[in-house]
């Protein structure tokens, strides 16, 4: 067993300050890396050290692996954190981190070669009789599409996405047959953008569909257990932006299968360090099919810690130093529901990133609150990396208090000026009477956009200047008050 005295963590913003304040529990000493842009940014404030990285650009700074690498032995690290994001699920970087006689804070770089190549979890899947979404994993040409749906008695709409994917990007849904030549050269090149390869498989689509995902953690000694699952259907371009756990659409029983299906499916891969097993849900036939595997910490991971009082980060590092789990499945007994939502910097209505200083912040507080902030009053938000500022987390006895606590996190706790965010629209969800109910797809978004957009509150600065030039004017037409 070796001990993690100091880490450097190959990241940024929200999940670097994350994976610090771990560290610091456990008195492991951090580094932090930052590009030219990022110099004065929050999470090169709370490091113990930070070293700069390069410029703007993630190519020249958080994905230089070589760099990362020099930086965590000149500072004397014993290991390396990726956070999520950037390299965090690069079987590359974990095996130079490791061949540098460094610890890799994650899952063996062969799992996460293995896992990100969809097409062959799902073979994988399908040999450990883990049910899988209809699809076509060999697409050359639209002929070889259409000649699969007629063979598969296949309707519209369908899905094609990115082999090498995740996060959303190369994902492209076919509504109707004329689509499917530009549809298939869109999937094609977003995915060849994004992550230097062009191959796509096609899938069923799921109408209604909701994402149910399972958290688990495994040591090296073969030992693994569930942290039970997360519901992230709400969605906007296929990201997620609101998560909760338990999740709403499913039963006890149903929680138990799909559970213990993820443990299975891990097991048979040789899982070790936190991830998460991804499955799609129809609420139609009841019957949930797997998605893919995140190799990493996953950004909503802070909702099941609220639930089963965990700390995931934590565990992370004890299995890294080859720690063994220190309690077994009967053990973990979530007694919360919690939800988080991701703050991002874009304007509420379409979507479009915004940049600049934030003149003015005000994180949520009170019972039942846990805030995840990547910044400050008066940082910079740059314009090179995700837009994502903040994660505000809410936890009660139940689904319903955990609405109210997150309503009063963003209506009244959350003020951010400077920049745009999404929480206007995000408290627009958790008022919406369906959302409240329970009745929500991937498509809730898009289904009720108008109607979101209409509950906007505008608030703005003028609106603080003109309470308080009604009150000067009050005590300027009555004269003194009793109470002055």
């Amino acid at each position: 067993m070796r001990k993690i005295k100091k880490v450097l963590i190959a990241n940024r913003g929200v999940p670097a300050v994350r994976i610090m304040n771990t560290c610091r529990d456990k008195r492991i000493k951090t580094v932090a890396i930052y590009s030219t842009p990022d110099r004065l940014s929050y999470h090169v404030f709370l490091a113990d050290e930070a070293v700069h990285i390069g410029e703007g650009p993630p190519q020249e700074s958080y994905l230089n692996m070589e760099k990362i690498i020099k930086a965590a032995l000149e500072r004397g690290c014993d290991a390396i954190h990726p956070g999520w994001g950037f390299l965090a699920e690069n079987p590359d970087f974990a095996e130079m981190v490791e061949s540098a006689g460094l610890i890799w804070v994650g899952p063996p770089a062969e799992v996460i070669r293995l896992m990100g190549d969809k097409i062959r979890a799902k073979k994988i899947a399908q040999r450990a009789n883990i049910p899988t979404i209809p699809a076509l994993l060999k697409v050359n040409t639209v002929e070889d599409i259409l000649k699969w749906m007629e063979e598969e008695e296949i309707e519209f709409p369908i899905m094609i996405k990115a082999a090498a994917g995740g996060g959303g990007k190369g994902m492209v849904r076919v509504d109707r047959k004329e689509a499917l030549p530009l549809s298939l050269e869109k999937a094609k090149s977003e995915a060849k953008k994004a992550f230097g390869d062009d191959t796509v498989f096609v899938e069923k689509y799921i109408q209604g569909g909701r994402h149910i995902e399972v958290q688990i953690c495994g040591d090296k000694y073969g030992k693994i257990v569930h942290l039970y699952e997360r519901e992230c259907t709400i969605q906007r371009r296929n990201q997620k932006i609101l998560e909760e756990a338990p999740s709403p659409s499913i039963n006890d029983d149903l929680r138990q299968e799909i559970c213990f299906t993820a443990i299975r499916f891990m097991r048979e891969i040789g899982y070790s360090s936190v991830g998460t097993v991804e499955f799609l849900f129809d609420p139609k036939t009841k019957k949930f099919y797997f998605l893919e595997v995140n190799t990493r910490l996953q950004v909503e991971h802070g909702i099941t810690e609220l639930a089963t009082g965990l700390d995931i980060v934590g565990l992370m590092f004890d299995i890294a130093e080859g720690k063994r789990l220190p309690f077994s499945q009967e053990d973990i007994v979530p007694n919360r529901h919690a939800i988080e939502v991701r703050i991002n910097a874009e304007d509420p209505k379409n979507f479009n990133p915004s940049f600049g200083t934030i003149t003015r912040l005000e994180i949520p507080q009170g019972p039942g609150i846990r805030v995840s902030s990547g910044v400050y009053e008066g940082a910079e938000v740059p314009p090179y990396y995700d837009s994502l500022i903040m994660l505000v987390m809410s936890a009660g006895a139940d689904r319903n208090e955990a609405i109210r606590v997150m309503d009063r996190a963003l209506s009244r706790g959350l003020r951010v000026e400077g920049i745009k965010t999404t929480a206007p629209l995000l408290l627009s969800i958790i008022r919406h009477p369906e959302f409240i109910k329970g009745n929500f797809s991937t498509r809730f978004i898009e289904e009720h956009y108008e109607e979101l957009l209409s509950m906007f509150k505008e608030k703005t600065p003028d609106d603080e200047v003109l309470k308080i030039a009604q009150y000067i004017a009050e005590i300027s037409a009555l004269g003194p008050q009793s109470w002055m």
